[in-house]
């Protein structure tokens, strides 16, 4: 675990340690804090590979997100880690 700071304008920077840069990551939203997962440089590939499916990128997308952000917040409600 790293503790990082966030200046004025909201970035951070990620610890070279965890072999992040010039990478994409997603960010979820979930009440007093965030979560944050490193993306693959070609997310649909690696996915192609143990996940088949119909459906088109976009709305797999949306459903990811939304399915995430849910867990995210569930999680942060069982942990009392909203702010009030």
């Amino acid at each position: 675990m790293s503790v990082v700071e966030i200046d004025e304008r909201g970035r951070m920077t990620v610890p070279k340690k965890l072999g992040l840069k010039k990478s994409r990551a997603i960010i979820i939203p979930a009440g007093s804090f965030f979560v944050t997962i490193p993306l693959p440089k070609a997310p649909q590939k690696e996915a192609e590979k143990w996940l088949p499916s119909t459906k088109e990128h976009r709305e797999l997308k949306n459903l990811a997100e939304e399915s995430a952000a849910k867990d995210a917040v569930n999680r942060a409600e069982r942990r009392h880690q909203f702010d009030d």
